[in-house]
C-alpha cells in the first residue's frame, strides 16, 4: 500500500469513528445504554440477543460498530508499521490511536458493568462521562494526526508564538467545553423539560440536581471559549503567510460560528435528539479542524 492509499484508509477510519461517536450519543439520548443489561462483552448474557427490544438493538448495534472501529484502527496500526520507517511520526500516532480505542472500549465496559447508563443519576456518572469524552477527543486527534503525518510536511516559517500558544489554549478550552456539554446533554436526557421557562426554573433552583445546575455553565463556557477561538483563528486568517494555514483557520472559524448557532437552536428547541447529535457532530468537526490547524502551525503544510 502506498502512502496515498494509507491516507485514504485513515480518512475512512476517521469517518467511521465519527459515525460510532454519533451513534453512541443516540444511545445515551434515547436511554438505550442499558439495552444489553449489565453484561459486557455479551449482550444480556448472549453473543447475539434473541428477540431483542428496541433499546437492545440500539445498544448492540453500537457495540458492533465500536468493534469494527477497533478492527480498522488496529489495521491502520499494522499498515503504519509496514509502510513507514522507524521513528516516523505516523507510527507514533497510530500507536496512540490503538491505545485510545482500547481505553475507549474499557471505559464503555465500565459504564455498563458499573451501571452508569440509562437512568443512573449519580455524580459518579458525570466523572465517567467526562473521562469518556476526553478519551474520545484524544482518539479522534490521534486518528487525524495518523493520516496527517502520512503526507510530507515542511514548515516554511516559525509560527507566531503567541498565536500558537493561544491556539493550544483554545484546544484545551474546547475540550473543557466538550466535557461540560456532555454533562449538560446528560442532564437534558435525565431531566427533560416541556418549556424554556420550566428549564430555566430548574437550572436556577438551589435544590436542583447537579446535572441540571451545570446546564447553565455550558453555554457560558461555549461563548467564552468560542470568542477566544474566533480571535485566534481570525488573526491567522488575516496575518498568516501560508495559504494552508489561512484555509484551515477559515474552516475552524466557520465551525465555531456554526457550533454556537447550533447550540442556540438546541437550547431553544429543548434539546431534541436530532439537534443533540448535530451539535456533537459540529463539536467533533471543530475539534478536527483545530487539531489540524495546530499541527499545521507546528509541523508545516
Amino acid at each position: 500500500m502506498s502512502p496515498a492509499a494509507f491516507r485514504r484508509f485513515s480518512l475512512l477510519t476517521l469517518i467511521f469513528v465519527l459515525v460510532v461517536i454519533l451513534w453512541g450519543a443516540y444511545v445515551r439520548a434515547s436511554g438505550s445504554g442499558a439495552g444489553c443489561g449489565s453484561h459486557w462483552p455479551l449482550c444480556n448474557g448472549q453473543v447475539v440477543p434473541r428477540a431483542p427490544a428496541a433499546a437492545t438493538v440500539i445498544e448492540f448495534t453500537h457495540r458492533l460498530t465500536s468493534g469494527l472501529a477497533l478492527v480498522l484502527i488496529l489495521g491502520q496500526l499494522v499498515l503504519a508499521f509496514r509502510i513507514f520507517p522507524r521513528r516516523h511520526p505516523v507510527r507514533r500516532a497510530a500507536v496512540a490511536s490503538a491505545a485510545f480505542i482500547l481505553s475507549e472500549a474499557l471505559i464503555g465496559a465500565g459504564l455498563v458493568l458499573f451501571e452508569k447508563v440509562a437512568g443512573d443519576k449519580s455524580v459518579a456518572r458525570a466523572a465517567w462521562t467526562a473521562s469518556h469524552l476526553t478519551n474520545t477527543f484524544a482518539l479522534v486527534a490521534s486518528v487525524v494526526l495518523t493520516g496527517w503525518f502520512a503526507t510530507h510536511r515542511q514548515r516554511d516559517s516559525e509560527p507566531p508564538r503567541a498565536l500558537y500558544l493561544g491556539l493550544l489554549a483554545g484546544l484545551g478550552g474546547a475540550l473543557f467545553v466538550g466535557v461540560s456539554g456532555a454533562i449538560a446533554a446528560l442532564g437534558d436526557t435525565l431531566f427533560p423539560v416541556r418549556s424554556f421557562a420550566e428549564g430555566w426554573s430548574q437550572d436556577l433552583s438551589p435544590t436542583a440536581h447537579l446535572f441540571v445546575r451545570l446546564r447553565v455553565l455550558h453555554p457560558l463556557l461555549a461563548v467564552t471559549v468560542g470568542t477566544g477561538l474566533l480571535v485566534v483563528t481570525g488573526t491567522l486568517v488575516l496575518r498568516a503567510q501560508s495559504r494552508g494555514v489561512r484555509a484551515t483557520a477559515t474552516v475552524a472559524a466557520a465551525l465555531v460560528l456554526a457550533q454556537l448557532l447550533a447550540g442556540l437552536v438546541n437550547l431553544a428547541l429543548l434539546a431534541p435528539i436530532p439537534t443533540q447529535v448535530l451539535h456533537l457532530l459540529l463539536a467533533d468537526l471543530l475539534w478536527i479542524a483545530l487539531v489540524r490547524l495546530a499541527a499545521t502551525l507546528r509541523w508545516g503544510v
